[in-house]
């Protein structure tokens, strides 16, 4: 599930990606506008600087700006940032993978359920770009799910 984290996080970025390429906003302005605490949301995107998705800029005429269009900023790579692995369980994760002592790997349901699961939500998450989330105008966007 989406932390509290990662859905300020993203819409964080949204707000940043409505701006023209360059231009900073003060880290007020968008926790206000987006009713996100200020102090949250100061480490969210302290995360985000840490991980080259936004930069900063201290002092007067400072805040924040995307380090990247939006078009190429995969929503995938912000949650992965602020939530960490997408699988459910730890043995269906790609990114931090750890075995369970109560199953076989190759035999056991439950992960191979919870694949498919991390696997339908990193195929969404990896496809769509922040550019389309800011673009969307509260529309659900049309995503084709590979089917195996």
């Amino acid at each position: 599930m989406l932390t509290a984290k990662g859905k300020y996080g993203l819409k964080a970025l949204v707000h940043l990606a409505q701006f023209p390429p360059g231009e900073l906003a003060l880290v007020a302005d968008i926790a206000s506008a987006n009713k996100i605490p200020k102090k949250f949301l100061d480490a969210i995107l302290g995360d985000l600087r840490n991980a080259g998705i936004v930069q900063s800029r201290k002092g007067k005429g400072g805040g924040y700006r995307l380090a990247r269009p939006p078009e190429e900023i995969k929503v995938g790579s912000i949650v992965r940032v602020l939530d960490g692995p997408l699988a459910p369980i730890p043995c269906a994760s790609h990114t931090r993978y750890e075995a369970c002592d109560d199953c076989d790997v190759a035999t056991c349901q439950v992960r191979h359920t919870m694949l498919n699961v991390r696997n339908a939500i990193a195929e969404v998450l990896d496809r769509t770009t922040l550019a389309q989330m800011r673009d969307a105008n509260g529309e659900v966007l049309p995503i084709e799910l590979q089917t195996a």
